[in-house]
């Protein structure tokens, strides 16, 4: 993404602010394992793909900002197409996942016309336009980084206002110690920070019945 993309939107309510959303490729057997181990591999795509459909809408409908979708594979997958805009779907690109979301927020703040990056991912359906909202105007009073801890000890949102590779590295990705080890990284470097309020995620059979509490509902139920 090293094109300059058009003018900021003015309808924005951040118009120089980009969202950037990671996203599996919806394929049976390879989202949600854990879930899959509960309910059976065709439910929890079922549950990842109204995830997914859920984030997209909730980006469109808002306006908050312009938005990317960055996919592990297939940017032609029906799913990803139809909740976003072909052109702005790209193919995440590391070894790992820390550096996978370096690159993309380092790609997207090669744009002149973007100043701060969010990223998220489509496994907190928890996520509000006030809460990312929030995450925007800690990046714009001048902090290094914002950050939204997830109950399990990583994190559904990290933004920033310029490429900061420290943030990623030597994090053990997919246990309950990333968010610890990320605050450890940015203290370290001496970094400025904003926490958010803590949310939750869908990545095990028990989350699922929050599922159902939400509002406007996810168009997923525990009973089907």
């Amino acid at each position: 993404m090293t094109e300059q993309r058009t003018a900021p939107d003015p309808a924005s309510a951040h118009p120089r602010a980009r969202i950037v959303v990671f996203a599996r490729e919806p394929l049976l057997g390879k989202v949600k394992s854990r879930l899959a181990v509960e309910i059976g591999a065709q439910e929890a795509l079922a549950v990842y793909q109204a995830m997914l459909t859920r984030v997209g809408q909730l980006l469109t409908q808002t306006q908050i900002a312009a938005w990317d979708l960055w996919v592990t594979s297939n940017c032609s997958h029906k799913d990803f197409v139809t909740v976003c805009n072909k052109k702005d779907i790209y193919l995440q690109n590391g070894q790992d996942l820390g550096a996978r979301m370096d690159a993309a927020i380092r790609q997207t703040l090669q744009d002149k016309n973007v100043e701060s990056v969010i990223l998220i991912g489509t496994d907190c359906p928890a996520l509000t336009e006030r809460y990312l909202d929030q995450a925007l105007l800690a990046l714009e009073s001048g902090v290094d980084v914002v950050l939204g801890p997830a109950e399990d000890g990583g994190y559904v949102l990290v933004g920033m206002r310029r490429p900061i590779a420290a943030v990623f590295e030597d994090i053990p990705w997919g246990t309950d110690q990333v968010m610890h080890r990320t605050l450890e990284a940015l203290k370290a470097k001496e970094l400025t920070y904003r926490l958010l309020d803590t949310l939750w995620d869908v990545d095990r059979p028990e989350d699922l019945t929050r599922l159902q509490l939400l509002e406007p509902p996810l168009g997923w139920k525990l009973d089907q």
